[in-house]
């Protein structure tokens, strides 16, 4: 499961490979079977699939944790979800991914779920309404604002009440934290983002170290049917080969153009925990390894200005989603569902692996324009 003598840059390169053997492929197949004869492990395409199981053994390396592949990030946060009971209390981030909040929204007004909607970033808050909580759902650095909570704290807590913990890890990655090993339950991904780094696979991925847990979760896979499609699973594992790589270029990008973007008359606030003067900055220092690859910032000026600096991009992309070897960048307020704690004039910008000086040509005039 775990490589404690290898580099993250190892791992992606080795693992999920076929067993070596005189003429044996480097690479694991495609494989495109629904149907299997009597007799064997998988029963059914709904069950288990070849190529799947090499990209989750990759993810369960990374995360220390035996690793589920779903469709979307969503459908595996909502397989977490559908294991609770009517009437669960669910305590979770009033900020953070808008399509986690829209479902939670959704489940507690139909009458599913109690939800305690919070400030993951105020310790002291969350600590006094985790209490009876079923399920943390945590979040950190949070989108789009990068607020960070303090996981180690909150997870040791909130396991200490006997609650259930679930992270969000696609902003950090495995590679700046790992909540398993703070003891949370269930870390899941959008492998979508950085994991396949190329905007053209959906796909999400659960990981834990209960075995229990485990199945319970395997098993709302099989029954709700969210399988991710083995072509799928073949680019993600691709992809992830050059995780480390493209995540090393695209953290580094992120903190120039931070500091830049700081010192820009134009732009009002940086958020980026990377840069000493951010709010969260001692925290996220303390036990992450690294600050990521996303950063937001809010203008002086309104709303449309700010839409006006990502339609004027020439390099940058203009829309949404993030973790891909491209810069991508919009206004987060733009979509309805998004948390109204966010400024509307927030930008928030996924830093990819161009040249830093393109890249900051591009903002500078985007920003000139606007």
């Amino acid at each position: 499961m775990t490589h404690p003598d290898q580099h993250p840059e190892t791992i992606a390169i080795t693992v999920g490979r076929p067993p070596v053997g005189s003429g044996a492929p480097l690479n694991p197949p495609i494989a495109l079977n629904a149907t299997f004869h009597a007799g064997g492990s998988v029963g059914y395409g709904r069950y288990g699939n070849e190529t799947w199981e090499a990209l989750e053994s990759a993810i369960a390396a990374f995360e220390s944790g035996d690793t589920l592949v779903f469709s979307s990030g969503m459908a595996a946060i909502s397989a977490v979800f559908s294991l609770l009971p009517i009437g669960s209390v669910v305590t979770a981030s009033h900020q953070g991914y808008s399509g986690v909040m829209t479902l939670l929204n959704s489940l507690q007004t139909n009458g599913r779920i109690e939800v305690r909607f919070v400030d993951v970033a105020n310790t002291e808050e969350v600590l006094e309404v985790l209490p009876g909580t079923a399920l943390f759902w945590l979040e950190s650095p949070t989108n789009p604002s990068l607020d960070v909570a303090d996981l180690p704290t909150l997870i040791s807590a909130a396991k200490n009440m006997g609650c259930g913990v679930a992270v969000d890890n696609t902003f950090a990655t495995p590679l700046i934290q790992q909540p398993l090993l703070m003891g949370a339950d269930i870390v899941m991904h959008s492998v979508t983002k950085y994991f396949s780094g190329h905007s053209d696979v959906l796909m999400g991925s659960l990981s834990t170290n209960d075995s229990a847990l485990f199945t319970r979760l395997e098993d709302a896979r099989k029954i709700g049917g969210a399988i991710p499609g083995p072509f799928e699973a073949w680019l993600a594992l691709r992809g992830l080969r050059t995780f480390p790589l493209r995540f090393e270029r695209a953290q580094a990008n992120a903190m120039e153009l931070a500091k830049r973007l700081s010192t820009h008359p134009k732009v009002a606030k940086v958020h980026y925990p990377g840069l000493a003067t951010d709010t969260h900055h001692g925290r996220a220092k303390s036990f992450m390894k690294g600050f990521g690859a996303v950063l937001s910032f809010t203008l002086h000026s309104g709303l449309a200005q700010a839409d006006k600096v990502c339609e004027s991009s020439t390099l940058i992309t203009y829309a949404t989603s993030l973790g891909g070897i491209e810069s991508l960048w919009e206004r987060r307020r733009r979509w309805p569902n998004e948390s109204f704690s966010v400024p509307e004039s927030l930008i928030r910008l996924s830093v990819g692996c161009e040249n830093i000086e393109d890249l900051w040509s591009d903002i500078e005039q985007a920003l000139r324009n606007a």
